[in-house]
């Protein structure tokens, strides 16, 4: 008799996919976090094209995961830590509807959590500005180019924006969510 896992499915869009890929790969219970594309009009988009801002997707992580070992509450509250869902269509020097935040829900529980997560956060005043994220049903992912999955394990020592923009945000994740990573 084999063991099989039973798996779920999130999509996120947090600013650039380098970014929290790296992220969302390190915890435990995440199968894969697959860099891509979502919530445009366009047939299987390019990465030019979403850069062109003229599809309207949103760069975004399609991940994977395990519920027995991390739940869709505790992926979203990575989510919400390790971006700034207050800021429209930007994060950090990232601008452009492609960078916007967003859950891309899978069924009503993820809706519902999301939404409620969402509100509870606007409530408690945790970021000094309106949270902008947007939560809409999932329709298609689009899977992004080779040269943009691990891309922060592929690159990190020689490419400037790992250094600069990814490895701070890499040591900050690891530091606040300790407890939550692979070992």
């Amino acid at each position: 008799m084999t063991n099989t896992i039973q798996t779920d499915t999130a999509t996120f869009a947090n600013g650039c996919f380098w970014c929290t890929e790296a992220i969302f790969e390190q915890l435990d219970g995440v199968i894969s976090a697959t860099s891509g594309y979502t919530g445009g009009q366009k047939e299987n988009p390019t990465y030019k094209e979403v850069c062109g801002g003229q599809t309207g997707h949103a760069e975004c992580l399609q991940i994977v995961y395990d519920p027995s070992k991390i739940s869709f509450d505790e992926l979203l509250e990575v989510f919400w830590e390790t971006h700034d869902p207050t800021t429209l269509n930007r994060q950090g020097a990232d601008v452009g509807t492609q960078y916007r935040s967003g859950i891309f829900y899978h069924n009503n529980e993820q809706k519902e959590k999301a939404e409620k997560y969402k509100a509870a956060l606007d409530k408690s005043g945790a970021f000094d500005n309106p949270i902008v994220t947007e939560i809409t049903p999932f329709t298609k992912f689009y899977t992004a180019e080779d040269y943009h999955q691990q891309y922060f394990e592929n690159n990190e020592n020689n490419n400037p924006y790992c250094k600069i923009v990814i490895r701070p945000k890499m040591d900050k994740f690891r530091k606040v969510f300790k407890d939550k990573l692979k070992n």
